[in-house]
């Protein structure tokens, strides 16, 4: 995101754009490559929401918070662009305000690598997360990448969401 300093992410929070909507996918590749025709257009509410049950050293990932939206609304599957896009809202709305925080840093991107377009970057995360013990790797010698070490063993039981 461009000029996160002058945008009003609390606004953009709580705009839901008249969503959750499901979209219905015509395009065969897309069908294929996400397993259905419904595709679930979810609000960044709902994302903040399943990020705020995320307790102290558990984590999750987008892709699993997109399975879960699609279940909970009867779609195939969600949008990832969108999902990407509000779950950063997320981290900067919660950056924004003095108080009720959402542990946006519990949030990980595929494989468990952070997210570089968090408030402060992966270095920002990388602090949150090794200050609740979690170990964090790093991969690459020119585009460094990161990740949790073991993330997979440390990630909530989606069954147990509200």
């Amino acid at each position: 995101m461009s000029n996160e300093q002058t945008k009003d992410f609390n606004a953009m929070l709580h705009d839901s754009k008249d969503m959750p909507k499901i979209k219905i996918i015509t395009d065969e590749k897309t069908i294929v490559k996400y397993g259905g025709t419904k595709m679930l257009l979810a609000p960044p509410i709902a994302y903040d929401k399943v990020m705020r049950q995320i307790s102290n050293g558990k984590l999750i990932t987008v892709n699993l918070i997109r399975n879960y939206l699609a279940e909970q609304h009867g779609a195939d599957f969600t949008d990832p662009l969108t999902a990407g896009i509000f779950v950063s809202i997320v981290a900067w709305a919660s950056e924004q305000r003095a108080s009720d925080k959402t542990p946006y840093w519990r949030t990980l991107k595929k494989g468990g690598e952070l997210n570089p377009k968090y408030p402060g970057g992966q270095e920002k995360q990388k602090e949150l997360l090794e200050a609740e013990g979690h170990i964090i790797i790093s991969k690459g010698k020119k585009n460094i990448r990161y990740f949790v070490d073991g993330f997979e063993n440390k990630l909530v039981d989606i069954r147990q969401l509200k």
